[in-house]
Formats: structure tokens, C-alpha cells, sequence
């Protein structure tokens, strides 16, 4: 997928979020209106807090699609990952919200019920939910978008909150237990728990610029390895900027060749790892084949960090560096 459409279906994402957030909170504020309920008032408010979490993962996304600047020569991209980790906290905090309510009601238990009017908000809710998230599922698929993503969780949990309460309200119906309401947001507040872990993992991976998986590393190598007059490579280094990749290596070459030779062939590596890795910064530093220098591969295999420590706070002269 080229840049241009990654950047434009992150774009339409957001916009798709915000448009069916204002559109459930004019619904819903038809609805409250219309029959004082003070549950239709509650869904309101939560999505009332749902148009507030898409707005910033809108304006999350809008800085990390920047091109860089005078001041950002890395770009703006980790500004989708901090949009990320303030989802997964709107995210924790509405299932925090959901547990306490949902011991209140096991604890003093209460009817089930909603007139025809918030049975049709919840169901128009659960319509417009299901579409945007089929939407979002397809943008993170195509463009691995940890804002969009933590986005779509949120939305996620809000279908099911609002499945729940129509199940509840059948199953109360069916067998006159009001247990079913509370035990399902019980789950539901565990979904979203577990989900915004894993929000907040992905966004501080790219945060602090963890590397690319063990099998986009490999196919990097693979890659440069399979280009012609290439005697090896070494020192790779990874990391996502929210928006794209950062790809750094040493390239191997033959002494004996000429510097623009040299070059020819560092460009054909550059182009191949770019085709394979669309909207990745690729910088490579070329070598002649068989020296023998500093390594940073060494000084992670001895436990030693790039900073001149090594992993347990020895100085370079302590155990275990090589020489």
C-alpha cells in the first residue's frame, strides 16, 4: 500500500469516528429529552466521553501525518502513539467506572428495563458501532495504526455494553434474575481492561523506540543479503514512528570498489528495503568488507549499552566488554 493511501485511510478513520460519536450524542440527547431516562442520560455522557477520545485521536493523527520540520527532522509520528496511550486511559477509566457500577448493582440489585426509545437509541448505537468498527478494523489491517486501534477498542466495548443491556433486559424478562445486567458488565470492564494493556504496550513500544519484530528484522536482512556485491551487513537498527519505520545498517562491500560503485549499490539496497517497507526511513552506512571495528551487535551480545554501561551500571572497563 503506497504512503498516500495509508495517511488518507488513517484520515477517513477518525473522521468516521468523530461523525458517528456526534451523531449518537444528538440521538441520544433526542432521546433523554423525550423520556427523562436517567439510563438513556447515562449513555449520553459515556458517549459525550467517546467524542472526546476521538477528537484526540483525530488531532493525534493529524500531527503524526505531518511531514517533518525545521524543529521535528524525525517527523511528528509518535504523536499517534501518545494519542494511543490516552485512549488506553479513557479506556481504563470507563472500565474502572463500569466495575464500580456493576458491584453497586450485584450488591443493591435493580430492575432491568427501557421503553421503546432506548431500545431504538441502543440498537441505532450498536448499527453505527458495528459499522465504524468494521471500518477501523480494516484501516489497522491495512496501515497498523495504534491510534485508530485503541480507538476501535473503545468502540468495541461500547457495542458490547450496549449488547449487554438489550441481553440483559430479554434474559430478566425470560427468568426474572436482574444478576444478568451486572455480570455482563463484569466482563465487559475485563475486556476492556485487557484491551488497554495491550493499547498502552503497543504505544509505549513505539514511544521507546523498541525494535521491529524478529521477522521484519529477518526479512530486512534477507533483503540486503540477497542484493548483488553485497559481502554482508551488520549493526542493524529498528524502530516504528508511529506512521512508518526507521531502518539503520551497516553495508558490507568490497574494498577494491570505487566510491561511486559504492554508492550504486547502497541505492539498490535503499530502493529494495523502501518497496518492502513502504514510508520507512532507510539509512545505511557503508563499510569495507572485513573490518574490524566497535560494534554495537558486540556490545549488546556482551551485555553492554550503547550509552558506554553496561546492562547491570558498569563502566566500559567493568566484565564482560569486549576490547
Amino acid at each position: 500500500m503506497s504512503e498516500a493511501r495509508s495517511h488518507r485511510l488513517r484520515r477517513y478513520a477518525t473522521y468516521a469516528s468523530v461523525s458517528v460519536s456526534l451523531t449518537l450524542i444528538l440521538a441520544k440527547l433526542a432521546a433523554y429529552l423525550a423520556t427523562d431516562s436517567v439510563s438513556i442520560l447515562s449513555s449520553l455522557i459515556d458517549s459525550s466521553t467517546d467524542m472526546m477520545a476521538s477528537v484526540v485521536t483525530l488531532l493525534g493523527v493529524r500531527t503524526a501525518l505531518r511531514p517533518p520540520d525545521e524543529a521535528h527532522r524525525f517527523g511528528h509520528g509518535k504523536a499517534e502513539a501518545l494519542a494511543a496511550l490516552a485512549q488506553a486511559a479513557f479506556i481504563g477509566g470507563s472500565a474502572l467506572f463500569l466495575t464500580i457500577e456493576a458491584v453497586r448493582r450485584l450488591v443493591t440489585p435493580q430492575p432491568v428495563g427501557e421503553g421503546a426509545v432506548g431500545i431504538a437509541v441502543m440498537l441505532l448505537s450498536i448499527l453505527l458501532t458495528a459499522g465504524l468498527i468494521t471500518f477501523q478494523r480494516h484501516v489497522v489491517t491495512a496501515t497498523g495504526s495504534v491510534a485508530v486501534g485503541a480507538d476501535r477498542l473503545h468502540y468495541s466495548g461500547d457495542l458490547l455494553m450496549n449488547a449487554a443491556v438489550i441481553l440483559a433486559i430479554l434474559l430478566t424478562g425470560w427468568t426474572g434474575i436482574s444478576a444478568f445486567d451486572p455480570l455482563f458488565g463484569l466482563g465487559i470492564a475485563a475486556f476492556l481492561l485487557y484491551g488497554a494493556r495491550k493499547v498502552a504496550r503497543e504505544a509505549l513500544n513505539v514511544l521507546m523506540d523498541r525494535e521491529l519484530p524478529a521477522e521484519e528484522r529477518e526479512r530486512i536482512v534477507a533483503l540486503v543479503e540477497a542484493q548483488q556485491d553485497v559481502a554482508g551487513m551488520h549493526d542493524l537498527r529498528t524502530r516504528s514512528s508511529g506512521v512508518g519505520a526507521f531502518i539503520e545498517l551497516h553495508l558490507e562491500l568490497d574494498p577494491a570498489l570505487s566510491v561511486a560503485r559504492a554508492h550504486d549499490i547502497t541505492d539498490r539496497v535503499e530502493d529494495r528495503l523502501k518497496d518492502a517497507f513502504p514510508g520507512a526511513e532507510v539509512m545505511i552506512h557503508q563499510e569495507p568488507a572485513g573490518l574490524q571495528d566497535d560494534r554495537l551487535d558486540h556490545r549488546i551480545a556482551d551485555g553492554q549499552s550503547v550509552g558506554g554501561q553496561s546492562a547491570d551500571g558498569q563502566s566500559p572497563g567493568g566484565p564482560g566488554v569486549a576490547e
